[in-house]
């Protein structure tokens, strides 16, 4: 993470009223009054969450059980349980931290802590993603989401380095460490580090409280994902010790492949503001040049990672429950075409996936 220093926001350009925005606005809110639809989650989103849940407890549940006692079927459900970690990550918390799962704030907020199931804390989540990424999107020193350190150059504005060279092959692996990262330092990390900058206050966390939660769920996960397979099961601890790093790689390399292809691609743009600190287009704006879709058609891959392949949607209307974004994508399509604005897609999951590795070959290019 960069050095802590005052957090220069930026102003985006205001909108006047009749642009690209506020006529899309028009249209989604008309959508859901028209046809009497709630934005929030409906039947199949709870039924989702159900499903979601047990995705993740089910392989736990046959793991320690005592059942499995081969090795291979042993880390099998291991790998089953770091793809239930994705679920529980994209489809549940995300949308439950965002306030669009439900109107009660406490449902909300009791869905939105699951992320300490799989080894997070709600607090630097939401201020790292709510209000860092979804305001600042791709904007270098703002957005966090893009800031992997010396190791990976996920912008054009940021320093390069030789290493980034070869970063469209080494990435790969680096992704498969993410939830690995969250699960041990990097909480305590940003905890301090967002004290440093306000940002606790927003939560309404003071340092000494946040460093407390954070170290008490921790203690918990561990206790619960490594210390009860150890002593119940009756495989060898470092058979569990690898399966526990096993899930976290397959939901570290998922997620990462699932948000990177939003951001990180040819098509996107990464803007940097004027001298005064001010951006030339609105946010709403900012969001379509700097985001985009993929695999738009596929109904398992909506399902499984919570609708984010539609990123574009979720950006400009992150309090409506993704259930709902196959409805008003055609709405956002429509209207940035009206308005001769860029409306970023891939076709397929691969191909986004060929993109992105383009990108990063390009952004570890040694700049000019």
């Amino acid at each position: 993470m960069s050095e802590i220093k005052k957090l220069e926001i930026v102003r985006f350009a205001p909108r006047n009223g009749e642009g690209f925005y506020d006529t899309l606005k028009k249209k989604v809110n008309a959508y859901f009054k028209d046809n009497n639809i709630d934005p929030h989650a409906n039947t199949a989103m709870v039924t989702k969450t159900v499903l979601i849940l047990l995705m993740y407890l089910i392989p736990y549940a046959v793991m320690v059980s005592g059942f499995v006692t081969n090795v291979f079927a042993f880390l099998g459900v291991w790998v089953l349980m770091g793809l239930g970690m994705v679920g529980v990550g994209c489809s549940i918390m995300h949308d439950s931290n965002h306030g669009s799962y439900s109107t009660n704030k406490t449902l909300n907020k009791l869905l939105g802590k699951v992320i300490i199931l799989v080894g997070g804390y709600h607090v630097t989540w939401k201020i790292q993603h709510n209000i860092l990424h979804h305001t600042y999107t791709n904007i270098e020193g703002l957005d966090h989401d893009i800031d992997a350190g010396a190791v990976l150059r996920f912008s054009p504005n940021s320093k390069w380095y030789s290493m980034h060279r070869f970063q469209h092959i080494y990435a790969w692996l680096l992704y498969g460490l993410l939830t690995l990262q969250w699960a041990t330092i990097k909480d305590f990390k940003q905890i301090y580090y967002y004290h440093k900058l306000d940002l606790l206050k927003k939560e309404r966390k003071t340092l000494n409280r946040a460093m407390f939660e954070v170290a008490i769920y921790k203690i918990f996960y561990y206790a619960v994902i490594i210390g009860v397979p150890i002593f119940i099961t009756g495989m060898p601890w470092h058979w569990v010790v690898l399966g526990f790093v096993i899930m976290h790689f397959v939901a570290g390399l998922s997620l990462s492949a699932i948000f990177q292809l939003a951001h990180v691609m040819e098509e996107c743009e990464f803007p940097n503001p004027d001298d005064n600190r001010k951006m030339q287009n609105n946010w709403a704006v900012h969001q379509l040049r700097t985001t985009a879709n993929f695999s738009p058609k596929s109904k398992v891959l909506a399902w499984f990672i919570g609708g984010l392949n539609r990123q574009i949607e979720h950006h400009l209307f992150p309090h409506i429950c993704h259930i709902h974004y196959k409805n008003i994508a055609p709405l956002v399509k429509e209207t940035a075409e009206e308005y001769n604005l860029p409306y970023v897609e891939q076709e397929t999951f691969v191909s986004a996936l060929v993109h992105h590795s383009k990108m990063l070959k390009m952004l570890g290019e040694k700049a000019a």
